[in-house]
């Protein structure tokens, strides 16, 4: 037998414990069971396996410092595949990577696995170590996200003022209701260049594939946490992100990705099921309060030159609305606030509100809404039809409350935070 055919089954076995290594988290990011048990037990089960195919490795062939390496990154790596963190993978990654410091993969695992533990700065330490050894996107995107996370570390408080049920990512808004203007300055430009930063290594990760879906929605990420991270409101970010995205969804993979596509996921770990069943729920208090008012109220605003709104244009119109608020939609979530508001013409609209504390706006005020986002929804879902006009109204600069313009102590203040998504 010749020298290469000995050698033949032995990169073999190599080969598909890479392989068994990748293809679980292939499964950790494309597979989205109606159940989400139902993917912890398959990651268990495959991590099995791949242990049981890398272990089957002959002793001898894993002698030299090089297999050794490999040997404990693999074994590493498999270990990691599970959302908590592991002391027994971190262990074997922390072998790896002194056996063998060229081993760029293995630093990633490694950061990775201690930014579980919440040792940022050792993470970011590690995924600099990586790129060290050369440029490389999946590491750039990683160290983007992560700089985010750190100046979550901060404690940024920042307006919140965008609708993020379409724009989900690692970026999630608290709401703390009554946090003073004070808080805001905490926000230092210390924390401002850090998410500078991440843009940067976002942008840096394009580069090296203009291709690539992920590299594209982390830089929208990132887009999205300097519009917060600023406190200035800068649509220039807000329309980079929302640009980033679409570059994104152009990617077949990012398809499997349920946070790109929030509205439509299927993945229940993001509760999807439980936010549409919160937007039926709202819209059925929708129709009840418009049949309510439709019996009850006549609006007595005959003394009020008005525009007609349903006369605006879909989209973004250049005018403004005048209107009285009817009721308050009592819902489920933080924000937007939810308000029925009528016209002189009787003519009865949802308006949405962001950036406002609840208790603000009464049964009764007179808004005038600047610049208003106008749409006309008319869809059915599980055989019934809803129809109603909407208006709305991304921050209160945009609205007069009886005339006057609202104090910033009326605003609603949050908090950012970008998390590891294991």
């Amino acid at each position: 037998m010749s020298a290469v055919s000995a050698e033949k089954p032995e990169e073999d076995l190599w080969e598909r414990a890479r392989k068994a290594a990748d293809n679980l988290y292939e499964i950790k990011e494309t597979f989205f069971p109606q159940n989400p048990d139902d993917k912890v037990t398959r990651l268990q089960n495959e991590s099995d396996l791949a242990l049981k195919l890398l272990d089957s490795i002959p002793p001898e062939q894993r002698k030299s410092p090089l297999q050794r390496a490999t040997y404990e990154y693999l074994r590493g790596k498999i270990l990691d595949v599970v959302p908590d963190y592991r002391k027994e993978a971190e262990d074997h990654l922390s072998k790896a990577v002194k056996l063998n410091p060229s081993l760029t993969d293995a630093w990633l695992c490694l950061g990775v696995n201690i930014w579980k533990k919440g040792d940022l700065p050792a993470a970011k330490n590690c995924f600099n170590l990586a790129l060290s050894k050369g440029p490389n996107k999946k590491i750039l995107c990683q160290l983007s996200m992560l700089e985010r996370s750190m100046a979550q570390g901060k404690k940024i408080f920042l307006p919140l003022c965008s609708d993020l049920s379409l724009i989900r990512c690692e970026v999630e808004i608290q709401s703390f209701g009554t946090i003073s203007f004070e808080n805001v300055k905490q926000s230092s430009e210390n924390q401002i260049e850090i998410v500078e930063e991440s843009i940067q290594h976002a942008k840096e990760a394009i580069t090296l594939d203009v291709k690539d879906g992920n590299s594209w929605y982390n830089l929208g990420n990132a887009c999205l946490t300097s519009f917060f991270v600023t406190g200035s409101w800068d649509h220039q970010k807000l329309l980079q992100s929302l640009k980033a995205y679409q570059n994104a969804e152009k990617d077949e993979k990012m398809k499997s990705n349920p946070d790109l596509y929030f509205n439509c996921a299927t993945d229940p770990s993001l509760s999807a099921a439980e936010e549409v069943q919160k937007m039926v729920n709202l819209l059925d208090k929708i129709e009840n309060l418009l049949k309510m008012w439709f019996y009850r109220y006549m609006l007595e605003a005959n003394d009020l030159h008005l525009w007609h709104h349903f006369l605006l244009l879909e989209g973004l119109n250049r005018v403004a609305v005048v209107g009285k608020v009817l009721f308050f939609v009592n819902y489920e979530n933080v924000t937007p606030l939810y308000y029925l508001v009528c016209d002189s013409n009787q003519t009865c609209f949802v308006l949405s509100v962001y950036s406002l504390r609840d208790n603000v706006i009464k049964e009764g005020d007179q808004v005038t809404l600047l610049q208003p986002y106008y749409r006309h929804h008319v869809f059915s879902w599980k055989g019934k039809s809803y129809n109603f006009k909407s208006i709305r109204v991304d921050f209160v600069g945009q609205m007069l409350l009886n005339g006057k313009t609202l104090s910033p102590q009326q605003e609603l203040r949050s908090s950012v935070f970008a998390q590891l998504k294991p």
